[in-house]
């Protein structure tokens, strides 16, 4: 299953970010999430849920997926076990990446978080047995906004490191359609304020 590990060039707004581990003869000891952290980065926007998905088998194409305005998410992606191959796929129509798949090798030993922005069409493969993926999105799931973008779209040409015959997805993923066969999306629309928190909303 030869592929390339590493991507050299990363789209616009797309970017790799070092974890900090403190590490000793029993493991390692890394913080995930530090609010401080966010906001030294004042390019990332503020996160306000956080999603883990755990895959059994290697094999496994989760993707590609994102959220339509007003509910589009960034999302800071890291492998807490195991290891995957990420693609992200350029949906912004006036980027000159538009439409370029960008892989990137994650792994749980590495350390490192990827960044992607809203724009971006988004999934992995599963390289390792038992590997753990944790996300924070910049907004909250909502359903009548979710869409994706056909993992095996021939236009697109993505090297996954497993055939077809070997890659398994879910019946939802199946079914996504190629992007030439996507309805606009206007990244430009105004994402919806979050709500806020029951302490916030009392009256003093």
């Amino acid at each position: 299953m030869p592929f390339d590990p590493m991507t050299k060039v990363l789209p616009e707004g797309v970017r790799l970010i070092e974890g900090r581990r403190f590490a000793d003869n029993r493991g390692w000891f890394m913080e995930l999430h530090r609010s401080s952290a966010i906001a030294e980065n004042d390019d990332l926007p503020d996160f306000c849920q956080d999603n883990v998905s755990l895959t059994s088998q290697p094999a496994v194409v989760r993707g590609l997926h994102f959220q339509r305005p007003p509910y589009a998410q960034a999302k800071l992606v890291t492998v807490l076990a195991g290891a995957i191959l990420d693609v992200v796929v350029d949906l912004r129509l006036e980027s000159p990446s538009f439409g370029r798949p960008t892989a990137i090798h994650l792994a749980a030993s590495s350390g490192r978080h990827l960044f992607v922005p809203v724009g971006f069409a988004h999934g992995f493969c599963v390289l390792q047995p038992e590997t753990l993926v944790h996300y924070k999105v910049s907004a909250p799931y909502a359903p009548t906004s979710e869409d994706g973008v056909a993992w095996d779209d021939v236009d697109l040409g993505i090297d996954w490191p497993f055939t077809s015959a070997e890659i398994l997805v879910s019946e939802k993923d199946a079914l996504l359609p190629r992007l030439r066969d996507l309805s606009p999306v206007d990244w430009q629309l105004a994402p919806l304020p979050l709500r806020p928190r029951a302490s916030a909303r009392r009256s003093t």
